[in-house]
């Protein structure tokens, strides 16, 4: 039986390879990861919630990365289908920001899965 963790880690991979699937250009080398908890140093950017993700631009020979905090995004959840919905979602929009299109682009239905 597979931990919390585990299951949520294969609902991140599940939503990154749906959105790899259906793209039909290139698709840049990422780095996919899953945290507890942001930093606490929110980058100047963002607002003052707490980010359920966020990407890393590649620097130099390291590839850009994008992270999905855990924490936030199971409190912000209210069941295992607005679970998977929410991830798609913050997945989604930080796929959009790296290829530098609309998560709509990606995703016709994005947004309306989750309220």
């Amino acid at each position: 039986m597979s931990s919390r963790a585990e299951r949520f880690d294969d609902v991140v991979i599940d939503a990154a390879s749906r959105i790899e699937s259906r793209w039909k250009g290139a698709f840049p080398h990422f780095e996919l990861a899953v945290e507890e908890v942001p930093p606490s140093d929110p980058a100047p950017w963002e607002v003052a919630e707490v980010p359920l993700g966020r990407l890393f631009a590649a620097q130099g020979r390291t590839p850009a990365r994008i992270v999905i905090y855990r924490r936030p995004v199971h409190t912000r959840a209210m069941s295992d289908a607005d679970l998977a919905a929410l991830v798609t979602e913050v997945v989604t929009e930080q796929i959009a920001a790296l290829l530098g299109v609309e998560p709509e682009d990606l995703d016709p239905r994005f947004g309306r899965d989750h309220p």
